[in-house]
C-alpha cells in the first residue's frame, strides 16, 4: 500500500479535500498537512518520512518543504499539482481537478 501525503497552506480546504476523496482507495493510505503555523495539521518530518509520494498544491509549498526538510525529501517523489487557493472544502470542481491531476501520476 502506497502512502500519499497531500500538502497545502492551512490543511483546511485543498489538501483535506484530497485526503477525504482518496482515503477510500484501498491501494493507498492517505494523510494531509499544511505548511503554515496555523494549519489544522502542520507538516512534520515524521509525516514526510511516512509518505511514499508527496503532492503539494503550489510551488510555494514545495519550496517550504524543501527549505525545512531538504534531507528528508531528497529521495521522495514530490509533485506540484498547481491548484490555486480558490476552492472551499469538498468543492465539486476541486474534486474533479484533484482526480484528474493525481490520476496523471498514480493509478486511481
Amino acid at each position: 500500500m502506497q502512502k500519499l501525503l497531500f500538502v497545502c497552506s492551512k490543511n483546511k480546504w485543498r489538501s483535506l479535500t484530497a485526503e477525504k476523496i482518496f482515503a477510500n482507495n484501498e491501494d493507498y493510505s492517505v494523510k494531509s498537512a499544511g505548511t503554515e503555523n496555523g494549519a489544522r495539521v502542520k507538516i512534520t518530518a515524521g509525516l514526510i518520512g511516512w509518505a511514499d509520494i508527496i503532492f503539494v498544491m503550489e510551488k510555494k509549498h514545495r519550496s517550504r518543504i524543501q527549505d525545512k526538510f531538504n534531507d528528508s525529501v531528497l529521495d521522495k517523489p514530490l509533485h506540484v499539482l498547481n491548484i490555486p487557493d480558490d476552492y472551499q472544502f469538498m468543492d465539486e470542481e476541486l474534486i474533479e481537478i484533484l482526480k484528474e491531476k493525481v490520476g496523471e501520476i498514480i493509478d486511481l
